[in-house]
Formats: structure tokens, sequence, C-alpha cells
């Protein structure tokens, strides 16, 4: 049979289909097929090598190294990019696939044959070489992968590939069946089977983004439902469209540069990222920069590595002065660009913002090489702020100034710290200046940053200034000398004895001034002072056992008056250690002892004797019984040490209340004695408990004993 083939050409997407991402603009070159479906009018067959038509396919950048594959094994496209049979094909089906794909797009086209029957399972064996074969009842299943361009528009379904069956008896009741996700699972229906041919269609549009490949299975049944061949894995692959634009990571990018900085010094990085097929060009990124603001003193002070992102720097190290640059902060816009930067790539842009930081290379000098200050004698705190200009940024260790005083102060009497707010020096005073002692004062003063000058910068001589403090006279109060001034005196002493003499001189050495005095302080009224001489007496009896008088010193402030304009007073302290009188008898206690009428241990208390004196006019005491007679009978007095005493029962007492008279002795000279009434509570005791409510009052009682024995002794 001759072959004859009529070919005819129709265009169904008279433009280019452009994604929805895309610019829509009729001049822009989207990668890959330009022309996505194609009809050729089926006459019988094609004969080998006959062209059927040519297919549109643009890369944008040239076409190189562009490969296609065809779904029919007996087509091919050749070097002209024309679909081209490979033999003389009569079962051709009724639409063929043509894949074409190289670094720079990714893309398919279909080509309908309008009038072609199905493929019979007998042309295929014809086509896979099989021949005539014996008959076989083994079937076989054959699934190719399949294509399908993501973002296609309607109509839907589309035809995307076949499934065929080779056997040498096809029974026309085996069907075709299409199983998993995208399929009879979620998401279901996107694909189906034609259940007579094979024909897979695909049912919407696709986004490669949601998922890349489809993993189904293709299986024949007979009408039963029970399987016959199968199941065979079925992938569908989504060929990515250019549909998704570069994101960075950040919207704004901040990073820094120190000034000086040599060239091709790396600032920062920027990265962004495209959701599109990361093994074609819609996802591989070209970094450039749009616009830097502002322009000064170059456009181009930065450049951006197309590929990796990092931000560099291109300007010199002279001009990327922080001080003589228009600003401290450059904003760059930075694109990302996909396709590999070409001209149809989808963009994405962030803000880059440069600082410009600061580096130590400019010295603090002092606004004046000469600064005069002016101070009172004895006072303190600030007389003077020094001023500084410094070039570097502000608030850092670059700009921020410490202040030292390098000659002048001898007597550590200056001190200079830096304020914090203005970055001026304070100047102060700490220790009182004396005009009389001098009365000008020349320090030397340097100024330095807290952080290092860089290496080829110093300190010159505007860093170091001089500043002259003149010290005023001022009227000062007469001193005390000694102050304080301490004296012994006795107790008791006449009123109107002597004590002492203060010394005060006036310290104006230059002014002739008199001086008077006046008590200014006397807690107990005991003093007074001659306001000229200086002399002071007593005005009443000084007791060293008086409240006033502490660790056996009363203390007592004077002031000392000159005749300046204005008057100046001068204090001073005088300390008077009084040596002690025995004056004070001396007493015991406790006073009250308690006792049990039945006790066997007739120890009733210990005493001690207590004197307001000191030694030797106090301890130790000589404790014994009252000169009532007879007590002797009853009591005894034990000495236990220099100033305690034990005082013992010398029988069993009636319950009652006693009175026990005690004379305590002191050892000064002369001795002086004291008589205490010792209360003793006889009580009833019974299991560990005393009773002594019951005891009879018997104020009386010792006396009353006393006079029994007495009378006994008469008879």
């Amino acid at each position: 049979m001759e072959l004859g083939t009529r070919i005819l050409l129709t265009f169904l997407v008279s433009q280019v289909v452009r994604t929805g991402a895309q610019e829509d603009t009729d001049t822009a070159c989207i990668p890959g097929f330009q022309v996505k479906e194609y009809q050729v009018q089926y006459d019988g067959g094609f004969r080998k090598e006959e062209p059927l038509l040519k297919v549109l396919f643009d890369d944008c950048v040239g076409n190189e190294g562009v490969r296609f594959e065809v779904s029919h094994p007996d087509f091919a496209v050749d070097g002209e990019s024309r679909l081209v049979a490979r033999q003389d094909v009569l079962d051709s089906g009724t639409v063929l696939f043509v894949h074409g794909q190289n670094g720079h797009a990714d893309d398919m086209a279909q080509v309908d044959i309008l009038g072609a029957p199905p493929r019979s399972p007998q042309t295929l064996r014809e086509i896979l070489g099989l021949g005539q074969v014996p008959y076989r009842s083994k079937r076989s299943l054959l699934v190719p992968p399949m294509f399908v361009p993501e973002n296609q528009r309607a109509p839907f379904p589309r035809t995307i590939g076949m499934s065929h069956v080779i056997s040498a008896d096809m029974q026309e009741n085996h069907i075709f069946r299409l199983t998993g996700k995208g399929a009879d699972q979620d998401p279901r229906g996107v694909f189906s089977i034609n259940k007579v041919t094979g024909e897979v269609s695909v049912s919407r549009s696709l986004d490669r983004e949601a998922i890349a490949v489809y993993h189904l299975q293709v299986s024949t049944a007979d009408l039963s439902g029970k399987v016959v061949e199968g199941p065979v894995p079925l992938d569908v692959s989504v060929i990515d469209q250019n549909d998704n634009r570069p994101i960075f990571t950040e919207p704004r990018y901040a990073g820094e540069v120190l000034e000086g900085s040599p060239t091709g010094t790396t600032v920062m990085t920027m990265t962004a990222s495209d959701a599109d097929d990361p093994n074609t060009d819609n996802a591989v990124l070209r970094y450039i920069i749009v616009r830097q603001s502002p322009d000064k003193p170059s456009p181009n002070m930065f450049y951006i590595d197309p590929e990796k992102g990092d931000i560099v720097t291109v300007i010199s190290p002279k001009q990327l002065d922080r001080e003589t640059l228009p600003t401290t902060q450059y904003e760059l816009e930075i694109m990302a660009k996909d396709m590999a930067g070409s001209d149809v790539g989808l963009t994405g842009t962030a803000t880059a913002t440069i600082t410009i930081t600061d580096k130590n290379d400019h010295a603090p000098e002092f606004t004046h090489s000469l600064f005069q200050a002016t101070v009172n004698e004895g006072s303190t705190g600030v007389v003077l702020n020094l001023t500084v200009d410094d070039r570097d940024d502000p608030a850092t260790g670059a700009w921020r100034a410490v202040y030292s005083i390098i000659n002048g102060n001898t007597g550590q009497s200056f001190e200079i710290h830096t304020n914090p707010d203005n970055n001026e020096g304070m100047l102060s005073v700490v220790k009182p200046l004396d005009y009389e002692g001098t009365a000008f004062h020349t320090l030397l003063i340097k100024v330095e940053n807290e952080d290092p000058l860089v290496p080829d910068v110093g300190y010159g001589p505007s860093s170091t200034a001089t500043v002259h403090v003149t010290v005023l006279d001022v009227n000062e109060g007469p001193v005390f000398f000694p102050d304080p001034m301490a004296v012994t005196k006795r107790e008791n002493v006449p009123v109107g004895s002597f004590v002492a003499t203060l010394n005060a001189t006036d310290p104006d050495l230059l002014q002739t001034q008199t001086i008077r005095f006046a008590v200014l302080k006397d807690p107990a009224g005991w003093l007074s002072v001659h306001p000229v001489k200086g002399t002071v007496n007593t005005t009443a009896i000084l007791d060293r056992e008086s409240n006033f008088v502490h660790e056996n010193t009363y203390s007592a402030i004077f002031a000392a008056t000159d005749n300046g304009s204005p008057p100046a007073t001068g204090t001073g302290t005088l300390l008077i250690t009084l040596e002690d009188d025995n004056d004070n008898a001396p007493y015991v206690s406790p006073t009250v002892a308690r006792v049990c009428e039945d006790a066997k241990d007739l120890n009733v208390m210990v005493v001690g004797g207590q004197d307001k004196d000191i030694s030797p006019n106090a301890a130790p005491f000589r404790i014994e019984l009252g000169k009532q007679p007879g007590l002797e009978k009853t009591w005894k007095v034990t000495r236990v040490n220099s100033t305690h005493s034990q005082v013992t029962l010398l029988h069993n007492l009636k319950r009652a209340n006693y009175n026990l008279p005690l004379l305590v002795t002191d050892s000064g000279v002369p001795p002086l004695s004291n008589s205490t009434d010792i209360k003793v509570q006889v009580c009833t005791c019974k299991k560990s408990k005393m009773d002594c409510s019951r005891a009879s009052s018997a104020g009386s009682s010792l006396l009353l004993l006393g006079l029994l024995l007495l009378s006994s002794l008469c008879l």
C-alpha cells in the first residue's frame, strides 16, 4: 500500500502561554515551547523521515543543548526541530507528546493526530520488534512514565500518555484501571484512564510546587473485577514552569563595615530562595544591586557577588572615611532574578542597610590651650569644665574622653573626671586649698580616648591643656590647737577651780584680728570660759558618776570667733578625764531570797557588793551581819571572793518572812559603809513546789527573835 501523508498544522494556542506569576507583556520570552498544542492529519500512515511539523521551542538564551523525546518510539525531533518518523508508521495512535529540555528550559507539547485509529496490540508488537510469535497465554502490561506541564489552561481533560497490553489473544472484556494518590485517593480525580484504550488523562491544572511527582499504579482486570495484569507503577512528573519569584529570607538586611576597610571587604550576605525546580534554571538565582542611596561619593561603592550574594566594598579605603562621607548609612536595593539572571527571569527585591562604623582615627583635642579658674580657699567641688573636640562617632570608645592631671597636682588637691553627658572634663577640688599657703596653681591636663588610636594616628600638642587655678582669700575661722584638748581633774573640786586655757589662732596671717571665746556645748553646765583669755573654770561640782560622763570623760565644745568681715568662727573640743573620789557608799544585791522551812541545804543566797565608785574606792568589799545582837545565832556570812559572800542559816526557821540586815564596806580611804536589809522568805516546799503565799508577814521577825535571844541571855 502506498503511503500518503497530508500534513495539517494548526495552532490551537495563538499566543505564548504565560503563567500567572510572569509579567504579561507581548515582548517577554517564556522559556519552553512557544506553541503548546499542534494538530496533524492522518492519511493512512507516515513515511520514514518525512517531516510532520516543526515544533517551536525557545529557551530564551540560544537553545544550546536542547534534547527532545517523543512518547512514540517511532517518532523523533531532528536537528531542525522537525517532528519526523524514524520509519514507516501505520499505527501512530491519536496523540503524541514531545518533551523538550536543556539547562534553561523544560517543557512539553502535545500533537493530536486527526483521523488516526487507536494503536492496536498487533501493531505494537511489530513496533517492539516481536513479529509473528507462537501463541502465548502470558500477557505484558507496558506503562511508560508520563510528563505534565504545570499551570496548563482549559480545556480539560487532556491526554498525557497511554498504557499498552501485549497479548496473543487480547480479550475485549478486559479493562484498564488506575489507582493511587491522584486517582482514587486524595487528591482524587486528578488523573483518569480510558478503560478500553488505556489513555491516561489529567483533569485539571497542576502545581509542581505542591506535588512534583504522582506515584500511581495501572492494572487490567476482567469484568468481575479480578486483576489480570499488574499493578504496574506509573510515575507522572509535573514539569516545572517558572511561576515563582525569588523571595529573600528577610525583607531588610543590616550590616556594618569599618571605615578605612580594604577594597573587597565582605559586608554581609544576601540570601533568597525560589520554590521552582532546583534542577532547572527556574530556580537558579543571580543577584544585582539596583540602587544605592545616597550615590555619593560614588554610585558604585559596593558590589554583590551575583551567585553567592556576598556584598563587598568597592570604594577605596581612603574614601571610606566616616568623617568625610555624606552619611554613615547607605541603603542598597538588591534584586534576585531567576533563570540565571536572564531577561525573562522573575525578580524579588530586598533592602540592605550598611552602616559605616567608626575607628579611632581622630585624637581628641582641647578647644583651648589654656583654661582658667578661681576657687575660694577652704571650698571643694567642681571648679572648671574643660571642653574637647573629637570627630569620631559619639557615644563610642573612640569618642569618649579620659582626662588625667600629668603635672602640678603635688598635694593631690585636684581630681578630674569625664562628664558622661557631654564628654567634658570636670576639674574638682577634693582637698580645701589654703590661700595663705599657695594662692596660685598651674595644672597640665591630658585627654585620651577609651579606645586606643589606630597605629598611624597619635596624640598631638592639642591633646594637652594648661589650667591656671587662682585661690581667693576668705575670712577663715580661728583654729584650736590642740583639738581636742585633753586634761585630767579630780571630781568634786571646788566651784571656780581652774580647768584649762584654750589656744586658738587665726589662719588669716595677713590680717590682724582678735579672737573671743565662748562656751558652745556644755551638757552638764559645769564650765565657763573667759572671752579674751580663754581660761576655763568650773561653775559647778564635777561628778564622775554623772550621766553626762562617759568612760570617766566629760566633753565640752567651745567656739572662737574673730572680728573679720564677716566674722568667722572655729570650734574646739575640751576632754576632761575625772579622777574618782570615794563619795559613794557600796550596797549589796540581790535583796530578796527564798528558802524551804525543812531545807537540808541551809545555804540561802550569795550576795555581791556594788559601788558607783571605781578602784581603789570600790572592791574588795567586806560583807558582814548587821550590828543587831543575836544574829550570829541564826545566820552566818562567809566570804566567797573580793566582791561576793555566802549567806547561810545555822538551823531551819519556821515559815515566815525575815529581814536580815547586812553591812557592806568598800576599800576607799577612808572607807564607806552601808547597811542593806535582805528579805528572806521561808516557804513550805512539797514535791518540788514552793508555797510562800501563807508565809506570815514578819517584817520584825528577826528583830523579835533577837529580843528573845537577848532576854534569854539576861536571865
